[in-house]
C-alpha cells in the first residue's frame, strides 16, 4: 500500500535551532509540566499540543481507556522523526511508501501571524526535505505554505520544488477577506499546475481569522470533530464554483482526513446550486457543459483513513479520486492493523479498484512507481 496521509513529528528544537534568535518567545518552542512531566509546544504565548499524537501509536486497539492527551518527546515513536525507523515501521505495516504531513506545523496556521507562519514554513520545508532525502522514491514530502501573501506561497512552493518535496499545504479554511474564489490566488494555482505539486486542505491547517477558528484549542469541543468537513467543504465549493479548475485543468487539490461519506451529497447540492440557482451574479458560468461534480471527480483527491460507508458511495464519489492514508504515528492511525484494517473495508471491492484507492492513486499524483516493488 501508498499511505497517502502519513505524519511526522517534530523535534522539540526545530524551529528554536533554526529560526532567528530575534523572534524570542513567539518562536514553536517546548515547555514542560512541573507535574507529570508532560511537554506541549507553544506558538505566540499559546499553548497547543503536546506530544501524546506521537507516543500513543496503536493503543487505541489495546487500550483505549488509558489514552491521555499529554505527553513527552522521549515517548514519541521514533518512525515519527527519523526517517529510517519509519521505513521499516510502515513496511511491517505493509506501507511500502508515504507522503508526509506536519503535525504541530498544523497548528501554526491557526497561531501564528503573517511573518512568523512564513518563516516557520520555510524552517520547516528545509528539514522535511532533509528527511525524505533518506528514501525519496518512498517518502514524498507536503511543503508548508503561507497564502497571507500569494507570491510569497508561489515563491515558496518553487523553492520546495527545488528541494525535491512533492506537494504543497494550504489553509484548509480561508480568511474571509481572502476567499479561494478570489483572483489574487491565481498564481498559485497557475504555479502548482505548471510544476505538478498537488495542493491539499488538512483537516487542522484553518487559518487563524477564518470564521468559526477558535485559537484556543483547549475550548474544541467534540462537536468540531464531528462537522470538521465544513470548512473543506467551503473551501472546495469556493474553488469550483469560481472556475478555477475551469481555467487550471491540470490543477489537483486533495481533501486530507475529512474521511469519504459526506462527499456524494456535496456533488448533489452543488449541481443543484450550479444549475438551478445560476441567477447570482457571483456564480462563474463554466467555459464547458462540464457541471461542478464533474472537476470535483477530475481535480480533487481525497485521502480517508476508515470509512466504511465512503467505499459503497465510491461510485458516486469517483474511484480515480480516493486515496488511502494511515495517519501514522498518531493516536487514531490504523498502525499496526492497516492491513487488516483495509481488507476489511475493501471486502467485495474489485481488484482493480483496490490497487487505484491503494497505489496507483496515491502514485499518479505524488510521483511514486506505478506498481509496487516485487
Amino acid at each position: 500500500m501508498l499511505s497517502s496521509d502519513t505524519h511526522v513529528i517534530e523535534p522539540p528544537d526545530l524551529w528554536t535551532s533554526r529560526l532567528d534568535r530575534s523572534w524570542g518567545d513567539e518562536a514553536p518552542h517546548v515547555v514542560e509540566d512541573q507535574v507529570g512531566g508532560a511537554q506541549w509546544w507553544v506558538v505566540a504565548e499559546q499553548r497547543t499540543l503536546s506530544f501524546a499524537g506521537g507516543a500513543q501509536t496503536g493503543d487505541r486497539f489495546d487500550k483505549p481507556i488509558e489514552l491521555r492527551t499529554g505527553a513527552s518527546f522521549s515517548e514519541v515513536r521514533p518512525g515519527g522523526y527519523d526517517p529510517h525507523a519509519n521505513l521499516i515501521d510502515n513496511e511491517a505495516d505493509g506501507v511500502w511508501g508515504s507522503v508526509l504531513y506536519p503535525t504541530e506545523g498544523l497548528m501554526l496556521y491557526t497561531q501564528a501571524h503573517q511573518a512568523l507562519l512564513s518563516a516557520c514554513c520555510r524552517v520547516y520545508n528545509d528539514w522535511l526535505s532533509e528527511f525524505c532525502a533518506a528514501e525519496p522514491d518512498r517518502l514524498k514530502g507536503v511543503a508548508m505554505l503561507n497564502t497571507d501573501d500569494v507570491d510569497e506561497a508561489v515563491a515558496e512552493l518553487r523553492r520546495a520544488h527545488s528541494l525535491g518535496l512533492s506537494g504543497g499545504l494550504i489553509p484548509t479554511a480561508a480568511t474571509p477577506d481572502q476567499p479561494y474564489d478570489s483572483p489574487v490566488f491565481e498564481p498559485l494555482w497557475r504555479a502548482a499546475a505548471e510544476l505538478g505539486m498537488p495542493l491539499s486542505l488538512h483537516l487542522g491547517a484553518n487559518r487563524a481569522g477564518a470564521a468559526g477558528v477558535d485559537r484556543d484549542l483547549s475550548r474544541i469541543r467534540p462537536s468540531y470533530f464531528a462537522v470538521c468537513e465544513h470548512w473543506v467543504k467551503v473551501s472546495v465549493a469556493d474553488m469550483i464554483f469560481g472556475g478555477v479548475f475551469d481555467r487550471h485543468p491540470d490543477l489537483r487539490v486533495g481533501v486530507v482526513e475529512h474521511e469519504l461519506g459526506w462527499i456524494p451529497f456535496f456533488l448533489e447540492r452543488m449541481d443543484y446550486t450550479y444549475t438551478q440557482r445560476h441567477g447570482n451574479a457571483r456564480y462563474t458560468r463554466f467555459a464547458t457543459a462540464e457541471r461542478p461534480s464533474d472537476f470535483f471527480r477530475r481535480n480533487v483527491f481525497c485521502s480517508f483513513q476508515d470509512d466504511e460507508l465512503g467505499i459503497r458511495e465510491r461510485a458516486a464519489i469517483g474511484i480515480d479520486s480516493i486515496c488511502w492514508g494511515s495517519d501514522y504515528p498518531h493516536t487514531e492511525s490504523t498502525f499496526p492493523r492497516s492491513q487488516q484494517i483495509m481488507g476489511a473495508r475493501l471486502a467485495g471491492v474489485t481488484a482493480e479498484e483496490q490497487r487505484k484507492i491503494l497505489w496507483e492513486n496515491a502514485a499518479r499524483l505524488y510521483g511514486f512507481a506505478s506498481a509496487p516493488p516485487a
